[in-house]
């Protein structure tokens, strides 16, 4: 699942929200119902719906229906999408630390 520019402002707007991340990193533990997500926060479950809302339009989880239940469900393509839009840029990064590191290596074996 690629993201285009669009999709990863939303994943990374959703994920900027302390509540969002810590729903992301419950559900990365498994399902669960929007009473068993709004449990730890002292803030309303109209609230938490909002969250799970914001989090559901980024393409980061999904509800699916078991009877009574709707339980919330993380997308790992979602989070494997991002994670590999970050580390195009981190792998660059190393490559140019790591010739940084060579040349430095060669400037101490000179001296």
């Amino acid at each position: 699942m690629a993201l285009d520019e669009e999709g990863l402002d939303r994943a990374f707007t959703a994920l900027g929200d302390p509540v969002r991340r810590a729903i992301v990193a419950r559900l990365s533990r498994g399902e669960a119902t929007v009473n068993e997500l709004a449990e730890p926060f002292e803030i309303t479950k109209q609230a938490i719906s909002r969250h799970i809302q914001v989090l559901e339009q980024a393409g980061l989880i999904t509800r699916s229906r078991d009877g009574q239940r709707r339980p919330c469900h993380l997308v790992p393509a979602a989070l494997e999408a991002l994670t590999g839009w970050i580390d195009t840029y981190r792998l660059a990064t190393e490559r140019t630390y790591r010739r940084l590191d060579a040349v430095l290596e060669t400037l101490e074996e000179e001296k």
